[in-house]
């Protein structure tokens, strides 16, 4: 599914103008992109949050010069699903086989 379906559907559930669409969800996603190079923890409650997650530096390889080299340490984006997020996904698995 594309951001172009998903577009698709919330104007078809909502009866809002597809152009209102597009502009609330970009700003919904330029806030959590914000938030989170920021050092900010979004919950979205039973849906699940949105935050940094930091990498610890570690020794990596090349290997086609088949050297090593450092990583430093640094932020990644995460996003952890809540628990009733996860049990949906997973009943709905199971209906599926």
């Amino acid at each position: 599914m594309t951001k172009q379906d998903v577009l698709r559907r919330i104007t078809e559930q909502t009866g809002i103008d597809p152009q209102l669409s597009s502009t609330i969800m970009e700003s919904f996603f330029d806030v959590i992109k914000g938030a989170v190079s920021e050092g900010e923890t979004i919950y979205i409650r039973r849906f699940g949050s949105f935050g940094p997650k930091q990498r610890a530096r570690k020794i990596g390889r090349n290997l086609s010069a088949n050297t090593a080299l450092v990583i430093e340490a640094h932020s990644i984006p995460g996003f952890k699903p809540s628990a009733e997020f996860v049990q949906q996904v997973r009943s709905s698995k199971a209906d599926r086989k």
